[in-house]
């Protein structure tokens, strides 16, 4: 059970850090561009909040496997496959969760709006140090929500899980899979404790972001 839980901890904390450095840049072009190449980007972004995760999985088990579209460049690392792999387990969550990352992010840079940014510039900041020393400040609580969001999210994954990562021991199973497997076992007990786990867990990682969100909205736009 150790190495389970140890798995699915490590497989939510890189999912939740890698999705910081990839959502937080795209969330600030998407909130600032008007451009229709952004919206179809964002609606993109969004796919996985409406496609079911079994879908999902199976596109991603066809492009990750040893003759998927990817097998070609995947070999030029001496790669054969990344189905059923922690690797191939972290980018299915990755793309999974996108979505919880990418909105709250993307929702508060809205809410900060040009002002700033031009006070700023007045300031003879470039835009890049405004974005540091302005707006990641200003959105620290959205980047921290998002961060719990997607922790939490990752955690009870398992349709994305089950198809791209099997429930393979030491190396892909998770807490999600072995409720699953636990229930398939006839090991109620078993499948008790853990869900209890994931139920408390889950209403710790809402009441937080609620918490998040309240300091949120007292900070001015």
């Amino acid at each position: 059970m150790t190495a389970i839980l140890a798995t699915t901890i490590e497989l939510a904390a890189l999912t939740s850090l890698i999705l910081l450095l990839i959502a937080t840049p795209l969330a600030w072009w998407l909130a600032r561009s008007r451009h229709w190449v952004a919206e179809l980007v964002g609606a993109i972004a969004l796919l996985p909040l409406v496609l079911p995760p079994t879908v999902l999985g199976f596109y991603l088990l066809i492009a990750l496997g040893p003759d998927g579209p990817l097998a070609p460049v995947l070999q030029l690392f001496g790669i054969r496959t990344l189905a059923f792999t922690f690797t191939g387990l972290v980018i299915g969550s990755v793309i999974y969760s996108l979505p919880f990352a990418l909105q709250p992010i993307r929702a508060r840079f809205e809410a900060i709006g040009q002002r700033p940014l031009d006070a700023a510039a007045s300031l003879r900041a470039s835009p890049l140090d405004a974005f540091f020393t302005v707006v990641v400040p200003l959105s620290r609580p959205a980047l921290l929500s998002a961060a719990l969001l997607t922790f939490a999210h990752t955690i009870g994954e398992f349709g994305v899980v089950l198809m791209i990562g099997g429930s393979i021991p030491g190396r892909t199973q998770v807490l999600s899979t072995s409720i699953f497997e636990a229930v398939e076992a006839g090991d109620v007990g078993t499948a008790h404790h853990l869900a209890a786990g994931m139920l408390a867990f889950s209403l710790l990682a809402i009441f937080g972001m609620r918490l998040l969100d309240r300091r949120l909205t007292r900070l001015p736009a």
